[in-house]
């Protein structure tokens, strides 16, 4: 239907229709008034919809008219703030980013203001929740998961190998020297997780009831609690990289036991997406982010 109207027309629309005169749109669009009459039948004409009726002396807009003035309004309003925003020299690049609050929190917030200064045209938005984006909104631009990707249309980058250790607070290793010596200890359990502490256990040959006291359905949560001196958490390095740089949570079976590695996490989006250019540079920065090591070590 867009290539039948005029975009000339759909403008003389709008601005008798915000005027609420033709007179007046006529002045303001440097038109004659009968030009302005012509240009509105013709629109008319191509939609097939009668925009305006008759009130007494004047007109208004007809239903199918005040439907099509929001759209024609918040259309036109996009373009003004856009032509404000290049034509004052305050252009950015947006790149919108959900992840999964422990994502989130880990392994981006650190992170990204490295991102910003050496990309000094990019502004970035972040959303964290539970729900996987759905790109169908155009709500954001990517996102990073954890565990299988089975959207359709994408494409999904794993964010590397990412290794699953028991983790604690530095008091609690001191009583951790075998892997049968967690058994002794509060074990705190991720839900959602990929890699749980059956698998570990069998990894290194360990064969028991497991018991445990604390539960939390997101790795931060499980990773403060350990870091607390709550019990000990079985989570992934790269998640828990801050917490082992300040030394709030150390690895008491690292190079003792068989640790579990797994590609936790993808960068997932859009494969049709028109910011084609910014997705790889990020894509680009944030697998040679992510391989270089932890935050805190850098």
């Amino acid at each position: 239907m867009l290539h039948k109207v005029s975009l000339s027309g759909i403008r003389i629309f709008e601005t008798v229709a915000r005027l609420g005169s033709h007179k007046a749109a006529a002045v303001e669009l440097n038109l004659s008034p009968s030009a302005i009459s012509h240009a509105l039948r013709n629109l008319e004409t191509a939609m097939g919809v009668p925009l305006f009726e008759r009130a007494g002396r004047g007109f208004r807009l007809s239903i199918g008219g005040d439907i099509f003035m929001r759209h024609v309004s918040t259309a036109f309003d996009e373009l003004r703030r856009g032509l404000d925003v290049v034509t004052t020299g305050q252009a950015k690049h947006v790149l919108r980013i959900h992840a999964a609050p422990s994502i989130a929190y880990a392994i981006l917030a650190p992170r990204l203001p490295r991102f910003l200064a050496a990309h000094p045209g990019v502004e970035a938005r972040l959303s964290a929740s539970t729900e996987y984006a759905r790109f169908t909104t155009n709500d954001f631009d990517a996102d990073i998961v954890y565990g299988p990707v089975h959207a359709t249309g994408v494409v999904s980058v794993p964010l590397g190998v990412e290794t699953v250790t028991p983790l604690c607070s530095p008091g609690m290793a001191a009583r951790i020297r075998t892997p049968p010596d967690l058994l002794g200890c509060n074990l705190i359990v991720s839900d959602n997780k990929q890699v749980r502490w059956p698998h570990w256990f069998h990894a290194n040959g360990v064969t028991a009831a497991l018991q445990h006291n604390l539960s939390f359905d997101r790795s931060f949560l499980a990773l403060g609690a350990a870091a607390d001196g709550l019990g000990v958490a079985l989570e992934s390095t790269l998640l828990a990289d801050r917490e082992l740089a300040s030394g709030r949570l150390v690895a008491p079976l690292a190079g003792k036991s068989v640790d579990v590695t797994y590609a936790g996490h993808h960068l997932v989006y859009p494969r049709d997406s028109r910011r084609g250019t910014l997705l790889a540079t990020f894509r680009d920065w944030l697998i040679t982010e992510l391989a270089v090591g932890p935050v805190g070590k850098i």
